[in-house]
C-alpha cells in the first residue's frame, strides 16, 4: 500500500464557474489545477516563481481528468495535490478533487497535469533540469509506502 502527502488547496465554487445547467463546467478543473499548482510554487518554491518572471517557463505538456461527481455553486473543493513522477526536465502532478461537506469529503474527480521546464532562449525554447528549488519543494509529495509513512509519524 502507498501513501502520498498532498499540497492541499480550498476553493469556494462560484456562479461564474457553473453552465445553465448548473453544474461546474470541465474546464474549470483544469483552471483549479493550475491555481494549486501555482499556491504550491509560491509558498514551496518562490525563487521557481520569480525565475517565471525571467526566462524559465513551466509548460504543460499534457493534463486530464476524470469526473465521479457533480459540483456546484458553493460547494467548498479541496484539491489535494502530489507529485506522480519526476523525471530529467518533467513534474508529473496529480489531483484529487473533494467537495467538503460536513465530516466525509467526497471524491469528485481526479487529474493529472505534466510540465516541462523550459528556458526561452532568443531561438526559442529549450529543455533544462527541474529547478533545484522545485525538486527539494516535491520531495516530501513523493509516494512512500505506508509502512514507511507510519514510520515516519510514530
Amino acid at each position: 500500500m502507498w501513501q502520498r502527502r498532498t499540497y492541499d488547496h480550498r476553493h469556494l465554487v462560484t456562479l461564474e464557474e457553473t453552465n445553465l445547467v448548473g453544474n461546474v463546467y470541465f474546464s474549470n478543473y483544469f483552471l483549479w489545477q493550475g491555481h494549486c499548482r501555482e499556491h504550491f510554487l509560491t509558498e514551496h518554491a518562490p525563487g521557481v516563481m520569480r525565475a517565471l518572471r525571467e526566462d524559465l517557463a513551466l509548460v504543460t505538456v499534457s493534463s486530464r481528468c476524470d469526473f465521479f461527481a457533480e459540483l456546484y455553486a458553493t460547494d467548498q473543493v479541496e484539491v489535494r495535490m502530489s507529485l506522480g513522477a519526476r523525471e530529467a526536465n518533467r513534474v508529473t502532478m496529480l489531483f484529487d478533487y473533494f467537495r467538503l461537506d460536513g465530516a466525509a469529503a467526497q471524491l469528485a474527480a481526479r487529474g493529472e497535469q505534466t510540465i516541462a521546464c523550459m528556458r526561452r532562449t532568443a531561438h526559442g525554447v529549450e529543455p533544462v533540469e527541474v529547478p533545484e528549488e522545485l525538486s527539494r519543494a516535491l520531495r516530501p509529495y513523493e509516494r512512500e509506502p505506508a509502512t514507511v509513512a507510519a514510520a515516519r509519524r510514530a
